[in-house]
């Protein structure tokens, strides 16, 4: 008799102590294909709301609503079975007020299962995220770029260039982590200011344009796999699956123009093994 082997999925704990150790890896992902096929490399899987981009062709993340996120949630956590996943909060679905947070939060939680919940912004949030971490929703962080900022901060511009902007930031961090978050992804910040700044919080940070002396590392899959047209400087292609797809394509139609697909491997023949005529 053989036993069912349990498999234990990460939790938000198991990425704070981290902190300084090996460094964390992390994807995006918003189906449960690919959620499988990362679940056994990374640390955590980010159900971005880069999805209005990358799967619904939208200019910004402004239009993705907390009902997309739920349903992407749910197939990523089909397809995971041991990394932690975090969803992303979509624009309009926490700012109102800790308490307008915390019903969408536990909306996220309790539809997909996931472990944690991603809020952008600094200073601004910290009360709204200490008010759900002190009701039991794990929080991971967001500053530098915030990308549900657009309108306000002028487009996707590197943060911290200069020094006022950059004590701004290194003040939303200490804000953000004494809040409670249990990480925090630095998103677009020069990379000395990035590197002070993990030097001095005490949960990881996730970089994505920031520096290689982030705690770890994250980026959009279809982007460094090749598969958006175009992408930041930050993204290093590990692949090119764009080209692949575009030749597997273009070598269905092919096939199927010259009707050597289906061939008789491809379809369902008579008992008896009647073989399909020939041309």
């Amino acid at each position: 008799m053989s036993a069912e082997v349990q498999v234990r999925r990460s939790t938000a704990n198991d990425i704070r102590v981290r902190k300084g150790g090996e460094p964390i890896v992390a994807l995006t992902s918003y189906h449960a294909h690919t959620a499988h096929l990362l679940d056994e490399i990374v640390d955590f899987i980010l159900v971005g709301d880069s999805l209005g981009m990358v799967m619904h062709g939208l200019e910004t993340t402004l239009p993705v609503t907390l009902d997309m996120m739920i349903l992407q949630g749910k197939a990523v956590m089909r397809g995971a079975q041991r990394a932690l996943v975090v969803v992303d909060m979509p624009f309009g679905s926490y700012e109102e007020s800790p308490e307008q947070a915390f019903r969408s939060a536990v909306r996220v939680m309790k539809e997909t299962g996931c472990g944690a919940v991603k809020v952008e912004g600094g200073r601004r949030m910290a009360e709204t995220i200490r008010f759900l971490v002190e009701r039991g929703i794990p929080v991971m962080g967001h500053i530098g770029l915030t990308p549900q900022a657009f309108n306000t901060i002028g487009g996707f511009k590197v943060q911290g260039r200069d020094p006022h902007a950059a004590e701004s930031i290194k003040a939303d961090g200490e804000a953000v982590a004494e809040a409670g978050a249990f990480a925090i992804v630095v998103e677009a910040v020069v990379e000395p200011l990035a590197r002070e700044i993990t030097a001095m919080l005490p949960v990881p940070t996730i970089g994505i344009g920031a520096s290689p002396a982030c705690d770890g590392q994250i980026l959009v899959l279809e982007d460094m796999l090749g598969l958006s047209a175009r992408v930041p400087k930050f993204v290093r292609r590990f692949g090119n699956l764009a080209e692949g797809i575009r030749e597997a394509v273009e070598a269905y139609a092919a096939a199927v123009r010259d009707r050597s697909f289906p061939a008789e491997e491809n379809v369902y023949l008579p008992k008896g093994g009647t073989a399909l005529p020939k041309d």
